[in-house]
């Protein structure tokens, strides 16, 4: 991964080392004022016609402040936090060809320094891609030029950035070189400085151990799959959090084989499993006093002679049977084993992350996260995303659609082949059925679970916003991460 470096300073803007400078200042239509210790830009903006919508970014040329060159962004009629995030994260998004910037503020924005730091960072990522000829870099330092920051704020921002990183940049690595083994050997190597213990069980490990759902998509492929278990437990641990993750690191959708186009982008199919790693990463790094176990279920779907076949019956780890109508609804299969196996734990809340359903991008589109599970921990997880400013939407799990997964032959169905109606509601209902109970008593309820599908928020195709850019963007990451801080916070 590569994200800029960044520093504060009390001195004033736009200083003397940067090559290039970003304001960030409100609505000129409704703050003139605060535009008066900048001498003409006020008149500049109004000459151009500047329109002060949030994350409106435009260069100018104002030498009665500095020479350097300068670009101004807004963050709208009402600033706020999350405005300035994303006001700062265009600007350093947008701005390109200079090595150091420094980012000042227009009236009272700097009192959202903490949150520019942030922007600065995820707006500033570049991945070291695979063109021949590079394109203009974004700033490799920061300079935020504030009155007064808040303590530990850039180390969070760095912390959160680098998870973010991290997800986008396992995310873009073409599958050729993310199998399996090498997906769960990354995940060893991003925990290696921290104390989080790792356990990778292999093929036979799976065979041995009873992970059938995990194994009967792997099956198909020459490389095998991977269950890697990551621990991360202080010792004032106030809550246990277990996350599961989807990792499919290309999905062809096995003998129910996608078309061409369906194919494409399909190494995106693991970003439920780099989430989950990321966020844990982040909290071990953070040191907060939250307890951490991230389950990645990790295969390939493949068609092949060995692969499971549309009708065969999985046995799943804990006993249930899966009759597979549908190779191509595959990672449902591998989260029940990884549900299973995060209830074992009896934790106090479990969070599942997957690109799961293409019915969840008609329902909600590309840029907010289907939300599933017992409602007070949908809450708490929805306030958690509100806070950090991630789009996240609750669904519901009707229990008039339990009928749908009855097989003839088996425990359940892996899909409703008749009928395509709710098909994020039928894969949340699947899941639901692989939560650990809270005791060993059968009546006893559930532990609590949020079940997120990020098959639309984990990928974005339009124009770029914010931090945001084509590609993989990371959802999900800061909301999990928040929801750890919460955990602190209401304890």
């Amino acid at each position: 991964m590569t994200l800029p470096v960044i520093s504060h300073t009390t001195d004033p803007f736009p200083g003397g080392t940067a090559d290039a400078a970003v304001l960030v200042i409100p609505d000129p239509s409704t703050a003139a004022d605060s535009l008066s210790a900048f001498e003409g830009l006020a008149d500049t903006l109004a000459g151009i016609g500047y329109k002060g919508t949030p994350s409106a970014y435009t260069r100018v040329h104002l030498p009665t402040v500095t020479s350097t060159p300068l670009a101004v962004v807004s963050a709208g009629k009402q600033p706020d936090a999350a405005a300035v995030r994303d006001a700062v994260a265009t600007a350093v998004r947008s701005l390109t060809g200079f090595a150091t910037v420094s980012i000042g503020f227009a009236g009272d924005l700097d009192q959202y320094a903490d949150a520019a730091a942030e922007g600065a960072l995820l707006g500033g990522y570049r991945f070291d891609d695979y063109r021949s000829e590079k394109k203009p870099s974004r700033a490799e330092t920061i300079i935020l030029h504030a009155a007064a920051i808040g303590d530990g704020a850039l180390e969070h921002a760095r912390t959160v950035a680098d998870a973010v990183a991290l997800v986008k940049d396992l995310v873009s690595v073409p599958a050729e070189w993310q199998s399996p083994a090498q997906l769960a050997d990354e995940a060893a190597k991003a925990v290696a400085d921290l104390p989080v213990t790792v356990e990778v069980l292999d093929e036979k490990q799976l065979e041995e151990q009873g992970y059938g759902g995990i194994l009967g998509v792997g099956r198909g492929s020459d490389r095998p799959p991977r269950l890697v278990r990551l621990d991360y437990s202080p010792s004032d641990a106030v809550r246990h959090i277990a996350l599961v993750g989807k990792g499919i690191t290309f999905d062809t959708g096995g003998l129910s084989l996608k078309p061409a186009t369906g194919m494409v982008g399909m190494k995106f199919d693991m970003a439920g499993a780099a989430t989950s790693l990321a966020a844990l990463r982040a909290i071990a790094a953070l040191g907060l006093p939250v307890r951490v176990t991230a389950f990645l279920c990790i295969a390939d779907n493949m068609p092949s002679g060995r692969a499971t076949r549309p009708g065969d019956v999985l046995r799943m780890l804990d006993g249930q049977t899966v009759e597979v109508l549908n190779t191509d609804a595959e990672g449902r299969l591998v989260m029940a084993d990884g549900l299973v196996a995060a209830s074992r734990e009896n934790p106090d809340v479990i969070i599942d992350v997957a690109t799961l359903t293409g019915a969840i991008i008609v329902a909600l589109g590309m840029r907010h996260t289907g939300v599933m599970g017992d409602d007070d921990a949908v809450a708490e997880y929805l306030a958690a995303a509100e806070s950090v400013g991630e789009d996240a939407w609750a669904l519901p799990l009707p229990e008039f659609m339990e009928e749908s997964l009855d097989s003839q032959i088996a425990d359940m169905i892996n899909a409703n082949m008749g009928d395509r109606s709710g098909g994020s509601l039928f894969a949340g209902l699947f899941l639901r059925r692989f939560i650990g109970r809270t005791t060993d008593a059968d009546d006893a309820p559930r532990i609590p679970w949020v079940h997120l599908d990020i098959a639309g928020s984990s990928e974005h195709k339009g124009a770029p916003y914010g931090f945001t850019e084509k590609g993989p963007t990371g959802a999900a990451v800061r909301s999990l991460i928040a929801f750890a801080r919460a955990s602190v916070t209401e304890s």
